[in-house]
């Protein structure tokens, strides 16, 4: 039960006033629903307004607040501007000039010969003074000499979310501290209250965020802390294999020091009494799928069955062919589960489960669906565990008597955001490729050159390869100019024909999978793709990846991107087509897109040429796990938020102490309460 002094926060948006249907759609759009969303949304920037009584030549540049009156309207013909000449109390002329609006509205809005506060930017235009689109002041109101600029949605202003944040921080209780004594005053932090209102107030407040963002990994590494302490004192049971079923197996090559390494060592775990929670990393093609079969048949060798969970119905069928093929000769039985399978297909699979029959599932969610039985589940592994939360793993151990659990990733993140994002579990990582693995050769091109890379690309399939083609959107927009996926599938198939193939996110999945299903048969030359072929797509025929406006990317989804080539044999191309604008960062970015395959190294340079931008790549895949936290900060913040978090546990009582009951709370307001659902539960 989260506790009664949140509930303020945790109502509805429409709590708030001012806030009905029109304006709840545009806080939708921006993930806010309730009014601790709102108090989290935090300013980006701010606007510094210097506070005037007389137009002065010096200003031009700056944003001034100034009280005038206007003289005269001026309305252009056709769809020029409307201008109405203003003057201060010194008789100083000034233009407020308002584009695409009907002349009546301004006149409305600025009568003539009545004085009203004005803000926004002086501008000099030929030799008179103007501002264009200025911000009206309420009578009475005054404009903040500072003011917070805040990320916005169509239909809303900076005022009007400074407006809602402010009436959040009113509803905000005073806590209890969380923090230990000691840190708070050595770090000079304002309360948790204070810093909230702080930071609205005066973006530029660096001791207010601090607290802020400190508090939001503190609440993380609490949760990750409790949720291994559950862990290491259930009971589950060892899974020890005689390697009857590893021996039979007949690979092509032999396992990577690093692949041996982490086998040694998820067997070690699975020999133990208390559950494994283990994340193994590995950059795409490190062989991760080749470690998880062996982990499985450890499991299938004890006498327990195994699951594997991955997010998309794509990549769920991929990896059920791929353990079938590698299995071919030995007795395990392997099926596959998804949200597609119905009827008797469907029962047989759900019987074979609950009779033991079947020794090995690979699927989707539906695998932990409260119909779905185990005869006798001892493994889990969870494939793109940055798709799973915490409640998804517990519903898994709900099927089984606290099974192990191999989590796994194929975005190399670095490690100071793996131990923020999986700082309760063991990490392993695959840190060398399989010999023979050609590095995939990278080259950026201008967009002024896209007529030879079409010619490469018809020379490409003439040879009888196969080739994606990445646009970053599904259809034209107003507001970009990004090549559109459907327009490009459509200029392909001009030159072409049938032989192009078009898969986006808004397809059905049973639409997307069959163009996939022609894509890996050869039947199509050409995938043309948004960004859902990121994850889990292996055509080894396919040797050539063309990434349209690669300057949009970021490097780590690039490095996603490019590693769907390469995975058979023959030298794999990745062409990054860029724009010609582009920053300094930019450019440094594909730089290092060009000179390396290493997907840590380009994760790390990823962290600290983006900064507080998108790390990893992991918000298009619909999570960001911090709301507060920077990744620098969470970088300067992470030892001392994981010291503190052991010491409430180990020192100071958890949380059924003074310190912990505040800890509890904390718990609750940044949605990390899954740590004391299970202490409940346990």
């Amino acid at each position: 039960m989260r506790p009664d002094i949140l509930n303020p926060l945790f109502a509805e948006v429409t709590a708030l006033k001012g806030v009905g249907p029109a304006l709840a759609k545009p806080l939708e759009r921006l993930k806010i629903a309730r009014v601790v969303d709102v108090a989290f949304h935090l300013p980006t920037g701010w606007i510094d307004r210097f506070v005037r009584d007389e137009l002065m030549q010096a200003d031009v540049g700056r944003t001034i607040a100034i009280p005038l009156t206007p003289r005269e309207h001026r309305v252009s013909r056709g769809r020029g501007p409307t201008r109405v000449q203003a003057t201060d109390a010194h008789g100083n002329y000034v233009s407020l000039v308002y584009f695409g609006g009907s002349s009546g509205y301004v006149k409305k809005l600025l009568p003539i010969g009545e004085a009203r506060l004005v803000s926004g930017r002086l501008e000099q235009y030929g030799q008179e003074l103007q501002i264009i689109h200025p911000d009206l002041g309420e009578p009475g109101e005054s404009f903040r000499e500072r003011e917070a600029i805040y990320p916005l949605s169509e239909g809303l202003t900076s005022r009007r979310l400074g407006a809602l944040a402010t009436q959040a921080v009113e509803r905000a209780p005073e806590l209890p501290e969380w923090i230990e004594p000691g840190l708070k005053s050595t770090r000079e932090w304002p309360a948790w209250r204070e810093a909230l209102a702080r930071v609205h107030t005066d973006p530029a407040d660096a001791k207010a965020r601090e607290r802020l963002a400190y508090d939001e990994v503190f609440a993380n590494q609490l949760a990750m802390a409790l949720v291994r302490q559950d862990t290491r004192r259930r009971k589950g049971r060892a899974l020890v294999g005689d390697g009857r079923l590893r021996d039979l197996l007949k690979l092509p090559y032999s396992l990577t020091g690093a692949q041996a390494r982490t086998v040694a060592e998820i067997e070690g775990d699975m020999a133990q009494a208390s559950p494994m929670l283990r994340l193994l990393q590995g950059d795409v093609g490190s062989g991760k799928t080749l470690v998880a079969t062996l982990a499985l048949l450890i499991a299938v060798e004890a006498g327990a069955q195994g699951a594997m969970l991955a997010p998309t119905e794509i990549l769920a069928r991929q990896h059920y062919e791929t353990l079938r093929k590698t299995l071919t000769g030995l007795l395990v039985n392997v099926a596959v589960l998804t949200g597609r399978d119905k009827g008797r297909v469907r029962e047989a699979t759900l019987m074979g489960l609950a009779d033991g029959s079947i020794d090995i599932l690979v699927g989707t969610h539906a695998i932990f669906q409260e119909a779905v039985r185990y005869r006798d589940l001892g493994l889990v592994v969870v494939d793109e565990q940055h798709r799973f939360g915490v409640a998804q793993r517990m519903l898994l151990q709900e099927k089984g008597r606290s099974p192990h659990l191999l989590a796994m990733t194929a975005t190399p993140i670095p490690r100071t955001l793996t131990l923020a994002q999986y700082g309760e579990m063991d990490v392993s990582r695959l840190d060398e490729m399989p010999p023979g693995r050609e590095p995939i050769e990278t080259r950026v091109i201008s967009e002024d050159r896209l007529d030879e890379v079409v010619n490469a690309l018809g020379r490409h399939l003439a040879d009888g390869g196969q080739a994606y083609w990445v646009c970053p959107l599904v259809e034209e927009s107003e507001k970009s100019d990004l090549a559109a996926a459907e327009m490009r599938a459509e200029a392909l198939r001009q030159r072409f024909g049938d032989r192009v193939g078009l898969v986006h996110g808004r397809m059905k999945p049973i639409e997307k999978d069959a163009v996939m299903a022609e894509f890996s048969a050869g039947r199509l030359g050409v995938l043309v793709a948004t960004t859902v072929i990121e994850v889990g797509v292996d055509v080894p025929n396919a040797r050539l990846i063309v990434i349209e406006h690669a300057d949009r990317f970021g490097l780590a989804q690039l490095h996603q991107l490019r590693g769907r080539v390469g995975r058979g044999g023959g030298k794999s191309v990745c062409l990054l087509i860029r724009g010609n604008a582009m920053s300094e960062t930019t450019r440094a970015r594909l730089a290092l897109m060009r000179e390396s395959n290493d997907g840590f190294r380009i994760a790390e340079e990823d962290l600290r040429l983006r900064g507080a931008g998108d790390m990893l790549g992991t918000r298009q895949s619909g999570e960001a796990a911090f709301r507060l936290a920077t990744p620098e900060m969470i970088h300067d913040l992470m030892q001392c938020a994981q010291d503190d978090a052991r010491l409430l546990i180990d020192r100071d009582g958890g949380l059924e102490g003074p310190r912990g009951q505040a800890a509890r709370i904390a718990l609750y307001l940044f949605d990390r309460d899954s740590g004391v659902a299970l202490l409940r539960s346990g």
